[in-house]
């Protein structure tokens, strides 16, 4: 048995569970492939997931890429928080392909996080690798660890933001990507 497995097992034990019965006998297996899957971001390198998407241009106007639905597990208590994360940088000579903002969300949050250190390495990904006049990273997410336990309180919203260069430093420019964020089409 992999050494996940078997601490799986032990667990169930140490809950008072029997691990032979038959609704538990697979359980350390499927919760072992499921961990894995969930903390992926681990075996999954930033620098190839943008590969060769990055491209010279002289658009010097905002990308946002909103609404990015992202899962991640809370490294506290390892147990989920979900939500949404908003995307945006000013560039300055390069862009990256779309996808690639998404694909940066998921590789930083499939991994045993804090909500305030995800939204900072999303941003200062970006911000090693286009090297844009700016940076904006806003994360609005649930989490599971406040309403399934502690404070049980099923309907708190975390928000966390990151603004880089021009976003921190021009309001007008932070401004409109608040309001973009903020704004719904259709």
């Amino acid at each position: 048995m992999d050494p996940l497995q078997s601490a799986i097992r032990t667990m169930l034990e140490q809950l008072g569970e029997n691990p032979e019965r038959q609704g538990l006998r697979k359980t350390p297996e499927r919760v072992a492939a499921s961990m894995k899957f969930l903390t992926q971001g681990y075996h999954r390198d930033v620098e190839a997931e943008i590969g060769d998407a990055v491209f010279d241009s002289d658009n010097r106007e905002m990308v946002l890429v909103r609404d990015i639905d992202f899962y991640s597990l809370c490294e506290h208590h390892m147990l989920p928080f979900f939500g949404r994360a908003h995307v945006a940088y000013l560039p300055d000579g390069k862009i990256v392909g779309l996808s690639k903002l998404a694909r940066v969300v998921d590789v930083f949050g499939r991994r045993l996080q804090v909500q305030e250190n995800l939204t900072t390495q999303i941003a200062q990904c970006l911000q090693d690798h286009l090297n844009p006049k700016g940076v904006a990273v806003v994360i609005e997410a649930q989490h599971l660890c406040m309403m399934m336990r502690g404070v049980e309180k099923q309907n708190s919203l975390t928000v966390t933001s990151e603004m880089v260069g021009e976003f921190r430093d021009n309001a007008s420019t932070r401004a409109e990507f608040l309001n973009l964020i903020a704004r719904r089409f259709g």
